[in-house]
């Protein structure tokens, strides 16, 4: 079932990438994702996924509602926090949780360290105490 999600992230990533769902390019995506190397690695467990997916969706209007509050109220201050990471995640989970971090306007990875951190530069309205 993972191997099936692993092919799903992998179109999704060529047609965000070329915005193009026409027929050609189709058949273009699915012989890439096919074609491109598999990681040797746990592909992760099923509940990651599905977990991963729904914060993909909440993230959607979140993005929206966050570059809405930056246009309307411009966030002046920038700081660089160190976060978690989930354990034991597979390398296709790690991108979906950086991809997921990046997606919002107010947040960015700058760095994911090996050990399980990721280094993200936040934008906020007011310094924190």
């Amino acid at each position: 079932m993972a191997g099936y999600l692993n092919l799903l992230l992998r179109l999704a990533i060529w047609f965000l990438l070329t915005a193009d769902l026409s027929w050609a390019n189709i058949l273009i995506g699915v012989t890439v994702a096919i074609l491109l190397p598999r990681g040797a690695s746990n592909p992760g467990r099923l509940k990651d996924w599905l977990q991963t997916l729904g914060e993909v969706v909440v993230a959607i209007p979140q993005a929206y509602a966050e570059a809405f509050e930056i246009m309307l109220r411009p966030h002046r201050y920038e700081v660089v926090t160190v976060d978690r990471a989930k354990p034991r995640r597979s390398p296709s989970l790690i991108f979906l949780d950086i991809f997921l971090i990046t997606f919002t306007p107010k947040t960015i990875v700058q760095h994911y360290r090996e050990q399980g951190w990721y280094e993200v530069h936040r934008i906020q309205r007011r310094p924190n105490p």
